[in-house]
């Protein structure tokens, strides 16, 4: 109706616009983060590939072994990084279309695939939100990945558009709580720089905004370690002071003190570490309401 207004308090219970601000907040955090995040940057997605292949082993088992595979079933991964599911899903399905939007993800991907003799493997280098179903897509998929990459302002929409272009089922990897990296920037970005580093959206937020859409999926809870491992104690300390854009001595002392009770070492290594939870959300086309 003209002239009409939405009820602010309404709209922030509404799960879609909570994901959204909580989102914006997140993304604006972001400007102390160091250039390494830049995935455009084909060194750092490199990098990113090669630190990845030890340190995600027991996730992208976990996941592979969580998924029923098949030589004629089409995946969608959407989100797919340097293809880290993406690759080990390969041999046993049909093709695999991957969306990595960014430039030096998308190009290790392919480098990846070429040099393991990949070939069912193929990638748009766009943002889910841009994807064009009738334009960008060849048909519908037996099966939707989105793993850790539900980063989209928009989450309802993204979402359906996923479910739209499946025809199996859709599966979701999502934070349930803060993972160990986030909360080690909300512990310490306003001692160090005296403003606030907001978290993201996580999956109670997202399981609700699926059950509005009438999209009943299931949930299951898993562990999600994170190691951070270096050569020594000097390593470790260049490292988190560029992480944390750490430039002066109170800052050092600052960050010296919260490593302090986190660092072990072993092996000959010195270790930062800690845990959290994520989700495995997903569902069937038959789940749909209605």
């Amino acid at each position: 109706m003209e002239g009409q207004v939405r009820d602010p308090e309404k709209r922030e219970c509404d799960p879609n616009e909570r994901w959204a601000r909580q989102q914006r907040l997140q993304e604006s955090s972001k400007h102390f983060e160091d250039a390494s995040h830049n995935w455009n940057d084909p060194a750092n997605a490199k990098r990113y590939a090669e630190n990845s292949r030890g340190e995600f082993d027991d996730r992208v088992q976990r996941t592979i072994a969580g998924l029923t595979l098949n030589k004629d079933m089409r995946v969608l991964d959407i989100g797919a990084g340097p293809g880290t599911l993406a690759i080990p899903i390969a041999p046993f399905v049909k093709d695999v279309t991957a969306i990595e939007p960014g430039a030096g993800m998308a190009a290790v991907l392919m480098e990846q695939c070429q040099a393991q003799g990949i070939a069912n493997v193929s990638c748009i280098q766009k943002l889910w939100e841009d994807i064009d179903p009738s334009r960008d897509l060849n048909g519908k998929y037996d099966l939707v990945i989105a793993s850790l990459s539900l980063t989209m302002q928009d989450i309802r929409a993204a979402l359906l558009k996923m479910d739209s272009v499946a025809n199996g089922e859709v599966c979701l990897y999502w934070f349930v709580d803060m993972p160990f990296w986030e909360k080690m920037y909300v512990d310490l970005w306003e001692p160090l720089h005296g403003c606030t580093y907001y978290p993201g959206p996580k999956t109670d937020c997202l399981f609700e905004v699926l059950y509005g859409a009438g999209i009943y999926a299931d949930v299951k809870m898993m562990p999600l370690p994170k190691e951070y491992r270096f050569a020594s104690r000097d390593e470790m300390t260049s490292f988190f002071r560029r992480r944390f854009k750490v430039t002066n001595p109170e800052q050092e002392k600052i960050l010296d003190a919260y490593l302090a009770p986190l660092v072990q070492e072993k092996n000959g290594e010195v270790e930062v570490s800690g845990s959290s939870t994520y989700a495995k959300v997903w569902w069937k086309k038959t789940g749909r309401s209605g």
